[in-house]
């Protein structure tokens, strides 16, 4: 009896196993596939058939030329068959450190220093502190605003221009009342080079 027991259960396990393991996996991502391919594949962004990165992770710029976002804790290494590969972590220094407080004011200096035509009393927060994952994409449309007059200056472009290349790569609230509204770094650097 105990016997037909364990050989039913045993039966059963494998049959899960199969189903929510292997069938479900699969399915669930043929869908996604067929649905969603670019998101499904790392909301990749190619510019003449080479991926300069993606929409969803952050990359650092600090020349005078680009949209800086927000600090990025990114270590990249190379592999043993020569690829770089990039590793991204949130900081954990407490906002009560004196660390903390230094790397603030460091950077708020810089910030300030690249941008002595910024039209706001204070720099934006999120120019100045890392997101959660460290890997964020995206700054608020305050912090892209406080850029205008560098990037207008050091891209010969207007600042109207500038100003359209931020409209064309801010997302707003999901279903208008989620969230706030946001600008994405790489795809305005992108649009600064010409590429995009």
């Amino acid at each position: 009896m105990s016997k037909g027991i364990a050989s039913r259960a045993l039966g059963v396990f494998v049959l899960f196993t199969i189903v929510c393991g292997l069938g479900y996996t699969l399915v669930v991502t043929g869908v996604a596939q067929l649905a969603f391919p670019y998101q499904v594949n790392g909301s990749l962004i190619t510019v003449d058939g080479k991926v300069v990165g993606s929409e969803l992770i952050g990359q650092n710029f600090d020349d005078e030329a680009h949209m800086w976002g927000r600090i990025q804790n990114v270590s990249i290494v190379e592999g043993e068959d020569g690829e770089l590969m990039a590793y991204g972590a949130p900081s954990n220094l407490s906002p009560a450190s004196e660390e903390y407080r230094q790397l603030i004011d460091a950077r708020v200096k810089k910030i300030c220093a690249a941008n002595p035509d910024a039209d706001m009393d204070a720099v934006p927060v999120d120019l100045v502190t890392c997101s959660g994952s460290g890997l964020d994409p995206e700054i608020s449309p305050d912090a892209a605003e406080y850029q205008v007059p560098r990037l207008a200056k050091a891209t010969g472009k207007s600042e109207d221009e500038v100003r359209d290349i931020i409209a064309a790569c801010t997302k707003g609230r999901f279903l208008g009342v989620f969230g706030e509204p946001t600008v994405n770094v790489l795809k305005v650097n992108l649009m600064l080079d010409g590429a995009l």
